[in-house]
């Protein structure tokens, strides 16, 4: 049966141009298209989609409005269909913590062509929200971050890593926005330090750095190259760049660039996940979370190879279940833990 599609976008043209690319996918129908929530809810009542196309900056009712208020009604997969803008980034983001699938990215001009040129990408990020596991929505985080310690304790921390050579690194996609949160809210200034790679366009990953930042204990940041991998710091790998460790003496160092996509990611959580095997073999976790595809999961069996702790995020706690799935095929997963005892890892 196919998946039946509601798109929700105050301009035509992307409306028109959404129901054309989408319909040419033989299992995706998309059944309205609307200008506002107001006319949503309308046909909504009509019949219930699967997948929801929003966009964030509509008349009369915003779409974060809308997403909050059908999460706390009737959970149902929604796709951020965004601006690449600094704006709307920051919007998308909230959305992403309301409870939103995935984002997808349209320019600010050129949106036809970007759409039509982008189709398979629409049509893989429908069919995962599709499939998604949608489970209740907590309170969203509202709590402001602790006081940053103080410039003596910031030395101090610093000249751990001459006697501290754990790291973690995590690879994440679909539905990992969410599960980074709930990781990382949990974890204190102790912790290792922790590289991360979540499938993001450029523009957002800045955001979502900054929004981890502000409400998490740890440090958290856009990786840049020369960045040190240190207990209470987590790094974030820029969308449209991979995100490689690199040991010098008994510190871990993080090289950003751009390269050519690596199981069509850039960053891929393979290149992040080989290049901890190659530096930190057995002083390293791995784990690899909710997302669709399979980038990570070799990189994680080279990890496991190297002597490394590997971890797959469980089924039940998935909002997709493709990566670590094809983890855990592979025998790459030593571990299957739930989201909720993850945090404890990091912590040990």
């Amino acid at each position: 049966m196919a998946v039946k599609v509601l798109v929700v976008d105050d301009s035509a043209v992307v409306r028109q141009v959404l129901r054309e690319v989408l319909c040419e996918a033989p299992d995706i129908n998309v059944y309205a298209t609307v200008s506002d929530p107001i006319f949503a809810m309308q046909k909504m009542k009509q019949e219930w989609p699967d997948v929801i196309v929003l966009d964030i900056e509509m008349p009369r009712m915003d779409g974060l409005t809308f997403l909050r208020q059908l999460m706390s009604e009737r959970p149902t997969p929604v796709i951020i269909c965004s601006s690449l803008a600094e704006k709307g980034a920051e919007l998308s983001l909230q959305a992403l913590a309301a409870g939103a699938i995935d984002i997808f990215t349209k320019p600010q001009l050129g949106v036809k062509d970007f759409l039509l040129d982008a189709k398979q990408q629409l049509w893989n990020s429908v069919r995962a929200a599709a499939s998604a596991r949608l489970h209740p929505r907590a309170l969203e985080v509202s709590v402001q971050k602790k006081e940053h310690i103080s410039k003596a304790a910031s030395a101090d921390l610093v000249t751990m890593t001459s006697t501290t050579d754990r790291i973690t690194v995590i690879g994440t996609s679909t539905g990992g926005t969410q599960a980074l949160e709930t990781i990382l809210v949990n974890l204190s200034r102790t912790c290792p330090g922790i590289a991360v790679v979540q499938h993001m366009p450029e523009k957002f990953t800045a955001a979502f750095a900054k929004r981890l930042d502000s409400v998490c204990e740890v440090d958290v940041k856009e990786a840049e190259t020369g960045d040190r991998l240190i207990p209470g710091r987590v790094l974030i790998a820029p969308g449209g760049h991979h995100l490689e460790i690199q040991r010098s003496g008994a510190q871990y160092i993080a090289k950003v660039f751009r390269g050519p996509a690596v199981n069509r990611h850039c960053p891929s959580v393979d290149v992040l996940f080989r290049s901890a095997a190659r530096a930190a073999g057995r002083n390293v976790t791995g784990i690899i979370m909710t997302g669709m595809g399979d980038d990570g999961a070799r990189g994680l069996l080279e990890m496991r190879q190297a002597g490394a702790r590997t971890i797959a995020q469980d089924e039940a706690s998935c909002i997709v279940f493709g990566m670590p799935k094809e983890a855990i095929n592979l025998g790459a997963a030593k571990e299957i833990l739930s989201l909720a005892h993850i945090p404890a890892v990091l912590e040990g």
